[in-house]
């Protein structure tokens, strides 16, 4: 076996079992703080560490399971995603899916350009934990207003939260939960990428 198939199987082994473990996550109380509205997730900790070891296309990968995940629990009775599925289900698989794609493929862009750009490494794996929940925050956010903002039962939590426009929505709906997730993932993947970043010797 040459040195290239040798690195592709160790890379497919590699990317399986972050795949592996995003699933687990996602169906046990690992993945999910579950709240009333938008639960807080810890499954971008698995993308960015994913997206950091693995690169973009792996972070890419990496997101599109996530989603996935996302996704299913709309289907297993989760109010907020039940309802989206009911209104939209076109829009809501785009909501779930499309937004983690990008957030691990950037995630593993932005590791790659501060590791290039700068002398210090640790400032890549830092900078790209923190990318990540932002990421994932800024995109399916962005992706719920534009699908689904004027629908009655987004509007019904508009009116509920006292907001007026969809910027002051998105703050007010994400903004405890999406600062949880960002000092979550910061914290934790930024570590356990670093360390398996001197293991595999990406670093």
């Amino acid at each position: 076996m040459n040195s290239n198939t040798t690195q592709r199987t160790r890379y497919m082994v590699e990317l399986a079992l972050m795949s592996a473990i995003i699933f687990l996550m996602a169906f046990t109380p690992l993945g999910y703080f579950r709240t009333p509205g938008i639960s807080i997730t810890f499954l971008t900790v698995p993308v960015a560490v994913g997206a950091i070891i693995l690169g973009p296309k792996g972070g890419a990968v990496c997101g599109l399971v996530f989603g996935i995940t996302s996704l299913i629990q709309c289907f297993m009775g989760g109010s907020f995603g039940s309802m989206l599925l009911g209104i939209n289900p076109v829009g809501t698989a785009f909501t779930c899916i499309v937004p983690r794609i990008l957030e691990g493929l950037l995630c593993g862009l932005v590791f790659q350009a501060i590791r290039k750009g700068s002398s210090s490494k640790n400032s890549a794996y830092l900078a790209a934990s923190l990318a990540c929940p932002l990421l994932n925050t800024l995109f399916f956010m962005s992706a719920l207003v534009v699908i689904f903002y004027h629908t009655e039962y987004i509007q019904g939590i508009v009116n509920t939260l006292g907001v007026s426009n969809p910027f002051t929505f998105v703050v007010a709906f994400v903004g405890v939960q999406g600062l949880i997730e960002a000092i979550v993932c910061f914290l934790i993947a930024s570590a356990v990428s670093r360390a398996l970043g001197v293991a595999l010797k990406v670093a």
